[in-house]
């Protein structure tokens, strides 16, 4: 009878087992950091875009933010010069002149502020915000959306004084007047002659305070459109500077 001798494999040694998982260890290691390096790399790229995108929305502010400005000095020059024509004794006698201050005292499209905020948007209502690395960048930009909020919330109180000013206003001025001052795209023209008033003691007086109101409002909100420009100046600036922007 044969007696058939079984070989034995060497017992692997405890070294060997160290490095199968140092080996595997480095592996997933290595695949983390890989991921995360390109989850990363996606991330900055992100950012960058919404950057560009922050940064051509701001120049858009300021540039209309600058012609406000222009439009508020203006008005204002406007309403001083209606309410001193308005309290002359001879107020009639120089009517065209106050229809057309009327119609420009709400006439406001001119100088109101829509801020260009898709990116703002999308930063804010996206959870996008978390993107943007450097503090002092993502501080300035909820700092410029917050003054930016309050100058259009100001321009609603505007409206508010308007339609006052509209009660008052059509006791004292002809509507057909008004109506035959604006040709079918709207724009505005001065009558050739000085159309009728009904110019009562109450009724300037009323008209009065309401100017006043609204050159009040002017003056605010030209100062508060100053403001805004300076912060979005400044935040643009910056923006150029932390992601080396053209």
């Amino acid at each position: 009878m044969e007696v058939h001798t079984h070989s034995h494999t060497a017992r692997k040694k405890w070294t060997h087992y160290f490095w199968e998982f140092l080996m595997l260890f480095l592996a997933v290691f290595c695949g983390f950091l890989a991921e995360n390096q390109r989850e990363h790399m996606v991330e900055h790229q992100r950012e960058k875009k919404f950057i560009q995108s922050l940064a051509s929305d701001l120049a858009a502010d300021t540039l209309r933010l600058s012609n406000i400005l222009q439009q508020r000095l203006s008005r204002t020059k406007m309403l001083d010069s209606f309410v001193i024509l308005m309290n002359k004794p001879d107020a009639a006698s120089n009517s065209r002149y106050l229809y057309y201050y009327n119609s420009l005292a709400t006439r406001g499209w001119s100088f109101r502020f829509s801020p260009v905020d898709g990116t703002m948007q999308q930063l804010k209502n996206a959870g996008n915000l978390r993107l943007i690395q450097k503090s002092v960048v993502s501080d300035n930009i909820i700092a410029y959306d917050v003054v930016s909020r309050a100058l259009a919330w100001g321009s609603q109180d505007e409206n508010e004084i308007m339609a006052s000013y509209r009660n008052v206003a059509e006791i004292i001025f002809d509507g057909r007047v008004l109506m035959a001052m604006r040709d079918e795209d709207n724009n505005l023209s001065m009558p050739d002659y000085d159309p009728p008033l009904r110019v009562t003691e109450d009724a300037v007086f009323r008209l009065t305070y309401r100017i006043h109101m609204l050159v009040a409002f002017n003056k605010t909100l030209h100062r508060d459109a100053r403001l805004l420009l300076q912060k979005a100046t400044s935040l643009l600036t910056l923006l150029k500077k932390e992601y080396h922007l053209k």
